[in-house]
């Protein structure tokens, strides 16, 4: 359920709509097509977590396979990821509460989700789990609910409907109505939808059995979350023209207002509510363990390794959640200048990090069959050609990204903070080595 609560974001219910303005119906294919490149990596990094717990999980198989340097640099991004998006989530809340509640300030909206969350991460881990699961689990409801009444929408069961069949498939200009290009512009808009499943990882280390969490989490959501948006892409441009959705509005809204489900607009505000909130959680959780990863392979400072009773490591939440008051504050302050700036730099900081758990896996797998076979308790389909086909598609998208005006400068401003950060861990190597010589 983490799994689930982490991926099922505004990015979908609302951010899907501009998928498919540039695909139209061949945004089912475009879904495969990064679903089945997300289902990759985390089988990838299931085997490896599986045989291998931790709680950096893919920071630590980094530095396992490729050196210190590619640990530091993959766990400092991905923690800069997930606070910076941590405000957007924040922020988009705190703009829907606001409009419920216009009497109170969008910045105390904020400031009260950020202590909420905050607490909920210093508590035990159990209560965080608890916390995470029902929201995942209202999320999951409201997109079966979305699919049954989609479905009886198409076949015409419901009061007052025609069966719809498949006319807004092949209508207005077919399936394909932009060609290939379409769904591969649909794949640029679609593939960060699915950020967030490697949280499942990092969780699945404080769990009672590790390797067996690890393994039954990747195999379940992974499955689940491809159901639940290709199964949903295909009941929007089935039940309404593709040319009836535009970017920035929810399609869900479209589909339930024309099948005349009363305030259709509301639901749907509640539920991309519970989604940005959900996943502002699962981020903070991910980022303070990552941070707590560093610090124990000295990565980080030292200091964030305290943890309480309940085994929560209460400075590396705090140094989170700090970060994340501050990227909240530029993205009120400075929405289009500073904010936007370090939003670009974890534009494709996504695919970095896949890339390095590819590279990672192809590495410690032959490792790990000579010097303990019997962990492989989960194994990468195909190995190691589908690896190879996975980072193939990873560099593809970072290609079509640069040659898109509106992606190239996420692809250009992450490849720079990447480059800092690589600067940093080459400073740090050799400040060792001179203090060791």
């Amino acid at each position: 359920m983490l799994g689930l609560g982490g991926v099922i974001g505004a990015g979908l219910f609302v951010g899907s709509g501009a998928g498919i303005a540039v695909a139209g119906p061949g945004i089912v294919v475009s879904y495969l097509l990064a679903g089945a490149l997300a289902m990759c990596v985390m089988r990838m990094l299931g085997e490896m977590s599986a045989a291998m717990p931790a709680s950096g999980a893919f920071s630590v198989h980094a530095e396992r396979a490729l050196g210190r340097w590619a640990g530091f640099t993959v766990g400092w991004l991905y923690w800069f990821m997930l606070v910076v998006v941590l405000a957007v989530e924040a922020t988009g809340a705190a703009t829907i509460a606001h409009g419920w509640v216009p009497s109170v300030p969008q910045w105390t909206w904020v400031l009260i989700f950020m202590v909420v969350f905050t607490g909920v991460n210093l508590a035990a881990v159990k209560n965080f789990g608890e916390f995470e699961f029902w929201f995942a689990a209202l999320k999951v409801a409201a997109i079966v609910l979305f699919l049954v009444l989609g479905l009886l929408a198409i076949f015409g069961l419901l009061p007052d409907t025609d069966p719809v069949g498949l006319t807004n498939l092949t209508g207005h200009g077919g399936f394909l109505p932009h060609g290939w290009e379409g769904v591969v512009s649909g794949v640029l808009a679609v593939v960060f939808a699915f950020g967030g499943l490697e949280v499942v990882t990092i969780a699945a280390a404080e769990s009672d059995d590790p390797a067996r969490s690890v393994a039954r989490a990747v195999r379940s959501a992974v499955y689940r979350i491809l159901f639940f948006y290709v199964g949903s892409m295909l009941v929007i441009v089935t039940v309404l023209p593709w040319t009836a959705q535009r970017a920035g509005l929810s399609p869900y809204v479209k589909v339930l207002d024309s099948i005349g489900v009363p305030s259709a607009g509301t639901i749907m505000n509640i539920v991309v509510f519970v989604a940005l909130l959900s996943a502002l959680n699962a981020n903070l959780y991910g980022s303070s363990r990552m941070v707590f990863s560093l610090a124990e392979r000295g990565e980080a400072p030292k200091a964030l390794l305290r943890v309480d009773r309940g085994g929560v490591p209460r400075r590396a939440v705090l140094a989170s959640v700090a970060f994340g008051f501050v990227s909240v504050l530029l993205n009120l302050e400075w929405p289009d200048s500073v904010f936007l700036y370090m939003l670009n730099a974890v534009g494709a900081v996504l695919l970095f990090v896949w890339a390095l758990i590819a590279v990672s896996q192809l590495r410690l797998r032959r490792r790990i069959e000579r010097e303990a076979p019997e962990r492989l308790v989960l194994k990468m389909w195909a190995f190691p050609w589908l690896t190879w086909a996975a980072l193939a598609g990873m560099a593809a998208v970072l290609g079509l990204m640069l040659t898109d005006d509106g992606a190239r400068p996420q692809v250009l401003w992450s490849a720079g903070a990447a480059a800092f950060v690589l600067l940093c861990a080459g400073v740090r190597e050799l400040v060792e080595r001179r203090r060791a010589a």
